[in-house]
């Protein structure tokens, strides 16, 4: 697997999206009113409204089902069993040492 996006909050969303807009002119795709897709960021990321949070690292799966018994077996906590959202599924862990990761793949 590799990493293919990275997702991050913001409690001021249209601010946030105007200041990377305009200092990297990125675009971006809104997905309702608490959700932006960003583009031309030369990896996938994405927005999200809410209470600041550390960004979560999302890592892209060709076989979900069998990443999540790796991971699980690897001895990470899941904290989000798989989950259908627009575009895909995923599955949200801990590894051992804290971290907050995600899995997804489309379909």
């Amino acid at each position: 697997m590799k990493i293919d996006y990275v997702e991050f909050t913001s409690p001021a969303l249209e601010e946030t999206q105007g200041f990377f807009a305009k200092v990297f002119d990125w675009s971006f795709v809104d997905y309702g009113h608490d959700y932006r897709d960003i583009k031309d960021a030369g990896i996938g990321g994405g927005i999200e409204r809410g209470d600041l949070r550390p960004p979560l690292i999302v890592l892209r799966s060709n076989e979900l089902e069998s990443d999540l018994a790796k991971v699980r077996n690897a001895g990470a906590t899941i904290t989000k069993e798989i989950f259908d959202f627009p575009g895909g599924r995923r599955f949200e862990f801990t590894e051992p040492g804290g971290t907050a990761m995600a899995v997804w793949s489309e379909g």
